[in-house]
């Protein structure tokens, strides 16, 4: 096992908040204060979790650069005053940038305890192989 620092749990704890006031403020009616904190709580969360260094280099690689520059414009956008149209930007650049991601996240929900029975139900199973892109995916 690895051991995680006191600075990667405060950064679990400011990306959860950073996503909790990212949903209040899209639940909200797309609050301009809300989601510009949100946004800045889960940015400065993914740089502690990850390091500065690796943040750095996970939104500037060459084949992200588009999604990065989706994602953190619509952040600027969100924070001059344009709530939807800076969350449409940073919704589309989110899903470029951790598609890569959800099928590892699909499959660790699969092995949870009670979250794994749901997430194997028939029609469920199904939409998720589909975003996992996994269709020939062996059942056990």
């Amino acid at each position: 096992m690895f051991e995680i620092t006191d600075t990667q749990k405060i950064g679990v704890g400011l990306a959860g908040f950073g996503i909790t006031f990212l949903f209040l403020g899209v639940l909200l009616l797309f609050d301009k204060g809300l989601l510009a904190i949100g946004n800045i709580l889960f940015i400065s969360g993914l740089g502690c979790v990850i390091g500065p260094w690796r943040t750095f280099n996970f939104f500037f690689q060459k084949h992200k650069l588009k999604a990065s520059l989706a994602f953190i414009g619509g952040i600027f956008i969100v924070l001059m005053g344009w709530p939807i149209v800076g969350m449409i930007f940073e919704t589309y650049g989110f899903v470029l940038l951790f598609s890569g991601f959800l099928p590892v996240a699909i499959n660790f929900l699969r092995r949870v305890p009670i979250l794994g029975t749901f997430c194997n139900m028939p029609g469920i199973s199904r939409i998720l192989d589909m975003l996992a892109g996994d269709s020939n995916r062996t059942r056990v």
